[in-house]
């Protein structure tokens, strides 16, 4: 169910009981663990691992503490490790100011030149950072416009950091000290941070979580850390393994690509995975991409949509969950006729409804389609994602008449549902704007959504 990212077995006191941590593992749910080397040495340990156990992962690399008398050949000696098959990336590597361990400039050399094997191999880096963050954060600027990827492991950064990498396609991870008390301000990017962008680790053996601070960490710990991650999100636990193994798979490669889903349960809520056709082609949806969320394949061809028969089968008893949500990475009002007929399936059988479209239905289905949401449709939520039609047009790549379009169609559609008027959270978004054109103007919801 979990992978652990970050586990380093070779420590010396894992010694004589791997094979003991790593059944624990498995009996806690844990499928696969990287185990990220800290030195020439201890890379070699960490694919002489590998080779053991079909579970585990090796990344190779020099950790900061030890660049300082480092073998002038390392950097050939990493690229003929790189190249075994159960290597997944270049790491641990970065910078650590905290201990006087190694020269800063040692340091800073290091990572840039094995940040550069990384990209010449073709693999992911592994990040650590230690009261280092400008460094580390100027650093991997200087790569934005290069193939790196990198995990930043227990990460040290602000929320704006975090926001940042992402921005740049990296990833981050937190380790058992999300579940420590006075861990505050680190839950608090936690918060900001979308599981889509996280990673799960455990960092044994060090930073065990509550309630076995001050233990040996271990790999089958991990599920305590993914239950934090779960309850700081709201979401549940097989949501945060899901959507993070998706991630180990984008990242290092470790796994497959799930199959196409129809419908997709996050939390205590359905979705209907209508169409990936739409109208729009906003800058900020991954339609023509992967087209995964939360872990869940979307990505269809419209010769592979399901008739209503099908969704029906699939939904079961709509009682069993909160609500059945029309979304997916398309506009469901292309299929309007398909909509209407499992939400009237959905309302007829006792269960509630909610429509997340762009609001050109409309436009769309050529005619007022607002009047057939009455009893079908509990909730609409329209994307409305600016409160200006240049800016709206930009992100939406559709002509800027369709913000009225839009708007129109959310003033029809309170008349017969709940209406709620969302954006994407962009800086150059003005939230308080949109949220007065929200409540005030137009008298419905308002709600920010997250960008991954």
């Amino acid at each position: 169910m979990f992978i652990d990212t970050h586990a380093h077995l070779f420590y010396p006191n894992f010694n004589g009981e791997v094979e003991q941590v790593i059944e624990r593992a498995i009996n806690a749910g844990v499928e696969k663990i990287i185990v990220p080397a800290t030195d020439l040495a201890t890379s070699k340990q960490a694919i002489d691992l590998a080779e053991q156990h079909d579970m585990i992962y090796a990344a190779v690399g020099v950790h900061p503490h030890d660049t300082n008398e480092i073998q002038s050949n390392y950097l050939e000696l990493l690229e003929d490790f790189s190249k075994h098959e159960k290597v997944v990336a270049i790491g641990e590597i970065g910078l650590d100011y905290y201990y006087d361990f190694s020269p800063k400039e040692k340091q800073i050399e290091a990572f840039r030149k094995q940040i550069d094997l990384a990209v010449k191999v073709e693999l992911p880096i592994i990040v650590h950072n230690r009261e280092a963050n400008e460094d580390v954060m100027n650093i991997i600027r200087e790569y934005k416009n290069t193939s790196l990827r990198a995990q930043f492991h227990c990460f040290a950064g602000t929320t704006k950091d975090a926001k940042e990498l992402i921005s740049m396609k990296h990833f981050i991870s937190f380790t058992g000290n999300i579940t420590f008390k006075k861990a505050d301000s680190v839950r608090e990017v936690l918060s900001n941070v979308e599981i889509e962008n996280l990673l799960l680790e455990t960092d044994s053996p060090f930073l065990t979580p509550v309630p076995y601070r001050g233990k040996r960490n271990e790999p089958s710990n991990l599920p305590l850390i993914a239950e934090k991650v779960a309850e700081i999100h709201n979401v549940g636990v097989e949501d945060v393994a899901r959507t993070t193994n998706y991630n180990v798979f984008k990242l290092f490669g470790i796994g497959e690509k799930p199959p196409v889903s129809y419908v997709y349960k996050i939390g205590n809520s359905l979705y209907v995975n209508v169409t990936n056709r739409c109208n729009a082609d906003c800058v900020f949806c991954d339609r023509k991409g992967d087209a995964v969320i939360s872990g869940y394949n979307l990505k269809m061809k419209s010769t592979e949509e399901p008739e209503a028969a099908e969704y029906i089968n699939l939904i079961g008893d709509p009682k069993k969950y909160k609500e059945i949500v029309f979304c997916g990475y398309g506009e469901p009002t292309i299929r309007w006729d398909v909509v209407k007929e499992v939400a009237k399936y959905v309302k007829d059988n006792g269960g509630s409804t909610r429509l997340n479209t762009n609001g050109h239905g409309n436009f769309i289905n050529k005619k007022d389609i607002t009047p057939e949401l009455q009893g079908l449709i509990d909730t609409v939520s329209i994307s409305l994602n600016s409160t200006e039609p240049e800016q709206y047009a930009k992100l939406m790549r559709v002509d800027p008449k369709m913000h009225s379009e839009m708007l129109d169609f959310a003033k029809k559609a309170k008349q017969y549902s709940k209406v709620v008027l969302s954006i994407v959270g962009l800086d150059e978004v003005d939230k308080e704007k949109a949220k007065d054109l929200a409540v005030n103007q137009l008298g419905v919801e308002f709600r920010e959504r997250g960008y991954f």
